[in-house]
């Protein structure tokens, strides 16, 4: 995971591609141009046979050759902003060393470079630089200021607040009310946050939060209780019973679904 800061001052977690997606990606770029440049080649030869000089004939084939390895890849990506079929595949997008879209200086850059690293060297200099490079950058890359991230991303789901077990008996017992949404949410970002933070802003963040969270629970937590195990206890306690009660009002609507359900109907 890398980390870009923005002009604006916004700081994004970005993902490079490893080498071996990226090398699939490319492989699955390059069959298809293959593919679609012997179909240029055939329906020329079919259509034309004959038909034309030999050096205009030579001409077309190479004109085919420079639109389908350079001009297309290049068009499509800067219309899509650094997709192709391959990265499309694999979840891939080409973008720039700060994280922006790519434009089609930075494209046509690449498309450049690409007709030296992937077909005139068979791909052996596109090997070396990325194989070498922590972000898996080829010479076009480099040149241009790019880079392959993964966009299909797993997000990691939110792990459950656990119930400090040296609270969970006056938790029980304790009224809890409904706390305001802006409190609950700064409260759940505290918790999801608070093992990457500095012990000293850690511990006041708990302490404010829990002086806020007090006012919305009585009686007060047992003597000595560290205030992250206050909010763990609260949060976790209030989950519980939230479940409870939508479990129990399911329980109600089918118990009176089934009961509508045997009434007697009678055609109007």
């Amino acid at each position: 995971m890398s980390t870009v800061v923005t002009g604006e001052a916004v700081v994004l977690e970005l993902r490079p591609a490893s080498f071996a997606a990226r090398g699939l990606s490319v492989l699955i770029d390059v069959v298809s141009q293959l593919l679609l440049l012997l179909l240029l080649f055939f329906l020329i030869g079919n259509t034309l046979d004959g038909a034309l000089d030999p050096a205009l004939t030579r001409a077309l084939l190479l004109a085919c050759v420079v639109l389908v390895i350079v001009m297309i890849p290049v068009a499509v990506e800067t219309l899509t902003r650094g997709k192709s079929l391959g990265r499309l595949v694999m979840g891939l997008r080409i973008v720039r060393d700060d994280g922006g879209a790519v434009r089609f200086r930075q494209a046509f850059t690449r498309g450049l470079l690409a007709v030296l690293e992937i077909y005139m060297l068979a791909g052996s200099l596109a090997f070396v630089t990325a194989v070498f490079n922590e972000k898996s950058k080829r010479l076009g890359d480099m040149l241009a200021g790019t880079y392959s991230m993964r966009e299909r991303v797993k997000a990691p789901p939110p792990a459950a607040v656990a119930m400090p077990q040296e609270l969970a008996p006056w938790a029980e017992l304790a009224d809890i009310g409904r706390l305001p949404d802006p409190l609950s949410r700064r409260v759940s970002r505290f918790l999801a946050q608070s093992e990457r933070m500095a012990p000293p802003a850690r511990a006041s963040m708990a302490a404010s939060l829990a002086t806020e969270v007090s006012a919305f629970v009585s009686p007060p937590p047992p003597e000595g209780t560290y205030p992250e195990s206050y909010l763990r206890a609260v949060v976790a306690q209030r989950r519980e019973r939230d479940f409870a009660r939508l479990s129990a009002q399911h329980d109600r609507s089918e118990q009176l679904g089934r009961r509508l359900h045997r009434l007697p109907f009678t055609d109007p």
